[in-house]
């Protein structure tokens, strides 16, 4: 709560951040804050800084400069409380790792326990609940490498539900999907948001953005634009992140080299 004017303070904020690479500078100067109950696209090509904005709000980088928070929070006191959940990229994963999708799900309330991390009744309502949500239900004993990609990240997003977190992070969760997780997930996402949560996505569909996100950030290690959707997606400013290639009618996710 902001004592000044008595508003809620942002769910996720940036401030200035710069982070760097030995002599290679990731992000530079950003500055972007995300309310409680938004959900918020972050578009730009591949090495524009998406994934480093990701490990900078859950703490797993140091900026150079400038202020992260999640929820007021530093990064550190945010994870340790359990606000923030990160759905990474799929090549951040071990799928070879004998688990099962109830038992990713579960880790989710590993804050939740006690040192033992033994299950109560009420975790495993959680994990039930979420894996609900996410249409994995009858999914839950199978070994999680052996789910279908869009399976992969349906978990994952089950995770960060049952683990209560009000502001998720979500590095490309529809790279690779099916059609039915895209719009599982982009349907979850929505309500989520309008349970009060706060999710960061980002994503290389541009077309389905408008349905996706209340507001959208535009990525080049700097903030190019930060507005609607509709304000984001003006050719005029695809053309600073993208290149040309995107106005002359190219599918937007190709402007990188990623898939649509």
């Amino acid at each position: 709560m902001n004592p000044a004017d008595g508003t809620a303070a942002p769910a996720l904020e940036l401030k200035a951040v710069t982070v760097r690479y030995d002599d290679v500078t990731a992000l530079d100067g950003v500055s972007l804050a995300v309310d409680p109950g938004r959900v918020c696209g972050l578009v730009g090509m591949n090495g524009s800084g998406k994934s480093t904005l990701f490990k900078a709000l859950m703490g797993l980088l140091k900026p150079a400069a400038g202020e992260v928070r999640i929820a007021g929070l530093p990064p550190a006191k945010a994870r340790k409380a359990g606000l923030v959940a990160y759905v990474p990229q799929s090549e951040d994963v071990d799928w070879s790792f004998p688990l099962s999708v109830r038992d990713v799900v579960m880790t989710g309330r590993y804050g939740h326990m006690g040192p033992s991390r033994r299950p109560r009744p009420a975790d495993r309502d959680a994990v039930r609940d979420a894996l609900a949500r996410v249409e994995l239900q009858d999914l839950a004993d199978r070994q999680i490498g052996r789910l279908s990609g869009g399976q992969k990240k349906r978990a994952f997003v089950a995770r960060g539900i049952a683990q209560g977190a009000s502001v998720l992070l979500l590095d490309e969760p529809f790279a690779g999907v099916d059609k039915r997780s895209e719009a599982t997930i982009t349907a979850l996402l929505r309500q989520l948001a309008a349970e009060g949560r706060t999710v960061l996505v980002s994503t290389h569909d541009l077309h389905a953005l408008p349905q996706l996100a209340d507001e959208a950030v535009l990525l080049m290690r700097r903030v190019l634009a930060y507005g609607t959707p509709e304000e984001v997606l003006q050719p005029e400013q695809l053309a600073r992140a993208f290149g040309l290639n995107v106005l002359e009618g190219a599918q937007p996710g190709a402007a990188d080299g990623s898939r649509p």
